[in-house]
């Protein structure tokens, strides 16, 4: 009886094992199922799915894609640029600076080679000369070469006129009049001229598109003839209408001297034009001339006849110039 009870239960816990395995063995057939029946996926490979890479280090024209180190290379070869044997590197930059111009009638930076000026103005008597003389009128005439902007250099012609003052008249009248012995001339007119021509530097200390400002001073010759006329009446006769009279100034006396004289200046610019080389041009200089004295002898006893000595004394004056340079 004690026996029989362990064996039965025994019995049936291996029958509920057995039954247990019997209804789990099937789940954990079908769970395993999937894994022991799917396939490995095949490895993805970059070279058949991407376009290889462009080797840089050739420099054949079958690729299509251009890079910068490729057409460094071929930039190199066409100009003649040569690397080291495996250098891959730009060839060395080109320096550039400013435009070259240069030609004919042009300076490499860009200003013209040649110069033409023409202009008036009116002349100021100083110092002594102002003492006998009024202020006039002036005419110039110019060429010149420039050497680069800042730079050239002036061949000009100078005319300037000038009156003469009343008191110096007045009294020139009444000499020449005690000279005569009576009244000889009834009215006195007087003036002074002076031309030169002079070789003189320029230095454009400033120069932009529409302004200018400018430094000139040089040596020339200058010649001053210094007369007095009197009003006369003149008669002209024509084959075809005849004889007629007009008014005229007959010369009563005259001096010249020749001498070497010295300028020098500033003036300013303006540009007519930033496509065009015409510029309007204003100056001031100042003007001394080295003429040689001579004593004033109305004598007879010598060889000259000298009643106005200052007509060949040292001359100094300031002549303002307007015009254009081209």
């Amino acid at each position: 009886m004690h026996i029989s009870t362990p064996l039965n239960r025994l019995a049936s816990i291996l029958a509920g094992t057995a039954a247990i395995a019997f209804f789990a063995a099937p789940a954990a057939v079908q769970a395993q199922q999937p894994a022991s029946t799917a396939q490995p996926l095949a490895p993805i490979s970059l070279k058949t799915t991407l376009i290889a890479p462009l080797d840089l280090s050739s420099s054949s024209t079958d690729d299509v894609n251009y890079t910068s180190s490729t057409g460094a290379v071929e930039t190199a070869k066409a100009e003649g640029f040569s690397f080291g044997e495996g250098a891959m590197q730009p060839p060395p930059r080109r320096r550039y600076g400013r435009p070259n111009y240069s030609d004919s009638h042009t300076n490499p930076d860009g200003s013209a080679k040649y110069t033409f000026a023409v202009g008036g103005g009116f002349t100021l008597p100083t110092g002594g000369t102002h003492n006998y003389a009024t202020p006039g009128w002036k005419l110039q005439v110019g060429a010149g070469r420039n050497f680069n902007q800042t730079l050239g250099v002036m061949l000009q012609f100078d005319y300037d006129k000038f009156g003469m003052q009343q008191n110096t008249l007045n009294n020139q009248l009444a000499l020449y009049n005690s000279l005569c012995g009576s009244q000889c001339i009834d009215q006195l007119n007087g003036s002074v001229h002076d031309w030169s021509f002079s070789l003189d530097p320029i230095v454009n200390y400033y120069t932009s598109d529409t302004l200018g400002a400018y430094v000139i001073g040089g040596i020339g010759f200058y010649h001053k003839y210094t007369q007095f006329t009197t009003p006369a009446i003149g008669e002209y006769c024509d084959p075809y209408y005849g004889c007629y009279q007009y008014q005229a100034n007959q010369p009563v006396d005259w001096y010249t001297s020749n001498a070497f004289g010295v300028n020098a200046g500033f003036g300013f610019t303006y540009k007519i034009s930033r496509w065009a080389n015409q510029r309007l041009y204003a100056e001031a200089r100042y003007v001394w001339t080295d003429n040689q004295p001579k004593p004033y002898d109305v004598s007879g006893t010598t060889n000259y006849f000298n009643a106005f000595p200052q007509a060949s004394a040292r001359t100094t004056y300031i002549p303002v110039t307007f015009g254009i340079r081209f």
